[in-house]
């Protein structure tokens, strides 16, 4: 898994559309569109810097990304922002400083859950937020925690269940192959699929900080009624479209795997979106209605 891409997405609630947060070098992140009715990808911005791409939510018309960036080298440290994807061009920008806390979670279309501190809420100078835009502090712990408790608490409100009890993680050391082991594994299923594809996809996290790999360490597997259909193996990231197909992250590649074959979780081939390993830092500009609310 070492040297690849490192991808992630997000799905809009209530349209067709994703985002897909691609990461490699480490400090280098492209954000790109992906229109899940035509699985086309539309590329959009790079940064130099770090997202944290578990700590950012898409609003439910996609129309509109939260996300947590980084750049420690720069007097600001850290921010959260809102952007028009594919660009992440600061329609709303929030200075936080450190890595504690940070990005948001869309409420609802136009009320936006801010995961920074009361005390941490002021907009950076020659930013607003326009109506009818609301924002306020996501719950009584915003800004605590790093990834979690966000990053549950997305996974929950879009329908993912935590499946037994959390065991603690154990920290190895920094230069162990994973720095902090779970065993047992966190894990979460959701519902995939509908009539007779129905099924569930199950995702556990077994550690986190691999050396020379991806954060999470992540696996994946399709089940009905207990019974294993598929082990999908691991991957950044997978989760279900709206139409009830499923899409995966991979070694740099996304891939859709369809419901409607006929009971094919088993046996349908991953069909490949596309393949973004070999993509290179490329500075754009945001189109100025991009650049706007």
């Amino acid at each position: 898994m070492g040297g690849t891409a490192r991808l992630y997405f997000l799905v809009a609630r209530k349209r067709r559309r994703a985002v897909v947060f691609r990461r490699g070098p480490s400090r280098q992140v492209e954000l790109l569109a992906w229109d899940l009715g035509t699985d086309t990808m539309t590329a959009g911005q790079w940064l130099k810097g770090r997202i944290y791409e578990r700590r950012s939510d898409l609003s439910p018309s996609g129309e509109l990304l939260i996300y947590f960036a980084a750049k420690y080298e720069t007097g600001m440290r850290t921010w959260t922002a809102i952007s028009r994807p594919p660009y992440l061009t600061a329609l709303a920008l929030w200075p936080k400083g450190d890595a504690w806390g940070g990005g948001g979670l869309f409420e609802a279309e136009h009320r936006i859950g801010l995961n920074h501190a009361a005390s941490d809420t002021r907009l950076g100078e020659g930013f607003r937020v326009s109506s009818p835009y609301r924002v306020a502090p996501v719950a009584s712990w915003a800004g605590a925690g790093e990834d979690f408790p966000i990053l549950e608490t997305r996974l929950l409100r879009d329908g993912w269940r935590v499946i037994g009890e959390r065991s603690e993680s154990r920290m190895q050391s920094w230069a162990a192959p994973i720095s902090f082991v779970i065993d047992p594994p966190w894990v979460y299923e959701r519902s995939i699929g509908a009539g007779r594809s129905a099924a569930t996809l199950e995702m556990s996290i077994s550690g986190i900080g691999e050396r020379e790999g991806a954060w999470y360490v992540t696996r994946y597997r399709l089940l009905r009624d207990g019974r294993v259909l598929r082990t999908l193996g691991r991957a950044d990231w997978a989760d279900a479209d709206l139409n009830g197909d499923l899409l995966l992250a991979q070694a740099g590649r996304l891939y859709r795997l369809r419901s409607d074959t006929a009971d094919g979780w088993a046996e349908a081939p991953l069909s490949e979106v596309a393949d973004l390993r070999d993509h290179v830092f490329e500075a754009r500009t945001a189109p100025a209605d991009a650049a706007r609310w």
